[in-house]
């Protein structure tokens, strides 16, 4: 298991005024907290969480740094939640959940999948149903990912969470029956046919321009 370290700093003030003297200043609110643990107001460079959080893995344990009351102190965390700005998409505030080592978390696990299925081979449609799966297993045994083997995937076929390698240790807690990845039949192109189009090609054609009246 990798655990990156932060440095962050206690803060004292809490609302809507100190927060944004604090993103000027450069960095972002934050709070820790746990099941058993008091929880903290905290203070953490926007530049330094912005370069541990580039790796793109959602489960990164993390190492938090601190004094408090003149003591160092250290705590494993994981980011909860985080608020960005809508617009902007820079970061607003972040929870971090502390971590023990001996308890057993939920955590969503993204899904790798592996090879071209045989289906598409034929000419089917690849469908990715689910991309991630939620399980419950002690921070140790958490793995990166799950890789999905789908080169035997037919046209009409799928494969299921029950059909999933999944480490010893770890159990998936969505039902076994959701699909993850499907191969299907390519659908033909509907070919429309303008309204007028299809009333020209219904009337038939006349031979020598329209027939002359009779003369009494």
């Amino acid at each position: 298991m990798e655990t990156a370290e932060l440095k962050v700093q206690i803060r004292q003030e809490a609302g809507k005024g100190p927060a944004r003297r604090l993103r000027s200043a450069g960095s972002i609110p934050a709070i820790f907290y746990g099941q058993k643990a008091q929880a903290l107001m905290l203070a953490v460079k926007t530049a330094e969480l912005t370069k541990l959080l580039r790796g793109g893995d959602e489960n990164v344990f993390i190492q938090l740094s601190f004094d408090e009351a003149g003591q160092s102190r250290e705590k494993l965390v994981m980011i909860k939640e985080m608020q960005t700005n809508p617009t902007t998409g820079r970061l607003r505030h972040v929870d971090f959940y502390e971590i023990s080592m001996d308890q057993a978390f939920t955590f969503d696990v993204p899904l790798h999948f592996s090879g071209i299925p045989v289906g598409v081979e034929n000419g089917g449609d690849l469908q990715h149903l689910k991309r991630e799966i939620k399980v419950s297993c002690l921070p140790a045994l958490l793995p990166d990912a799950i890789t999905v083997d789908i080169r035997n995937v037919e046209i009409g076929d799928a494969l299921k969470i029950a059909d999933l390698a999944i480490p010893e240790g770890v159990t998936v807690l969505d039902h076994a029956d959701v699909a993850v990845v499907a191969v299907s039949a390519k659908k033909e192109a509907k070919v429309v046919v303008p309204e007028e189009e299809e009333e020209a090609a219904k009337e038939p054609e006349r031979i020598g321009g329209e027939k002359k009246a009779k003369e009494e």
